[in-house]
């Protein structure tokens, strides 16, 4: 998701670098900063929607993997402790951070560039939080994957019969 707001974004000096002929007549309408600006909150809602749709997907995910590892496996409490935690972090993300820094990037969409605020202040540092705790849930689902691997190759080290007899 980061890789995808941050190229949205890009993509904005990209279309205004080079516009069709017909996006550069459409432009000059506006002139270079409008027209940059109405891009930007384009993008923006555009990310907007992103972040809540992935918000949900990883929940339905999370949930599904805490899932699998409850039911349909022989997982220690530890890992599922981690799936939980992994699920929990997604939802506190989607329900609590994600609706308020929306609704900030809302208010802060059309101020000027170089001015500062309360609310761009307060979006940028629950932005901050948010790539933290992406990162935490990172290394946790690293930490399971590990686990994962390593006790699959004990099992079939331990199922398969010794060559040596």
């Amino acid at each position: 998701m980061v890789m995808v707001a941050t190229q949205n974004f890009r993509s904005v000096d990209r279309l205004l670098a080079k516009p069709s002929i017909l996006a550069a007549q459409q432009l000059g309408k506006l002139g270079p900063g409008p027209a940059r600006a109405l891009l930007r909150y384009q993008v923006s809602e555009q990310n907007r929607w992103y972040f809540e749709t992935w918000g949900f997907a990883e929940i339905i995910l999370g949930v599904a993997l805490f899932s699998v590892l409850l039911f349909g496996s022989t997982e220690t409490k530890f890992t599922l402790l981690l799936s939980l935690l992994m699920l929990l972090i997604a939802l506190a993300q989607r329900l609590l951070l994600t609706p308020e820094i929306v609704a900030l990037g809302r208010l802060i969409d059309f101020l000027p560039t170089g001015v500062a605020s309360a609310e761009r202040a307060r979006f940028w540092m629950l932005h901050t939080v948010f790539s933290g705790v992406e990162v935490l849930k990172w290394v946790l689902g690293l930490i399971i994957t590990v686990k994962l691997l390593f006790r699959t190759r004990r099992r079939v080290q331990a199922t398969t019969p010794d060559k040596s007899t």
